[in-house]
């Protein structure tokens, strides 16, 4: 498992831009997928990027699709998420997690980050 630390978060208004950090313990970041999870008051956790080991693959949630970033620079051991056009429902706790590559399981997480959008 890595070590992950989270950073960035914060309020803005509807329409704004945050930039979250996630930056990964250890010298085998470079083989784990990384991704951003994020919670709601009320709702479960839920998936909202990820990005392959090599950066080649990523995936996006439908709803921010267009609006969310992924990207990840091994050399620094960290993973970005660039939010621009934010809305007031993405407001949530922001986690990041980390995987083995060619895995399924999500095993390491980091405290989370708060993201509040006002209206």
């Amino acid at each position: 498992q890595v070590q992950l630390v989270e950073s960035g978060g914060g309020l803005v208004q509807a329409g704004g831009s945050l930039r979250l950090s996630c930056t990964a313990s250890g010298r085998t970041f470079s083989s784990y997928d990384m991704g951003w999870y994020r919670q709601a008051p009320g709702k479960e956790r839920a998936l909202v990027a990820s990005i392959s080991w090599s950066g080649v693959s990523t995936y996006y949630a439908d709803s921010v699709k267009g609006r969310f970033t992924i990207s990840r620079d091994n050399a620094k051991n960290t993973v970005y998420l660039q939010m621009n056009s934010l809305k007031p429902e993405d407001t949530a706790i922001y986690y990041c997690s980390a995987r083995p590559a060619l895995t399924d399981a999500w095993g390491s997480w980091g405290q989370g980050t708060q993201v509040t959008v006002s209206s």
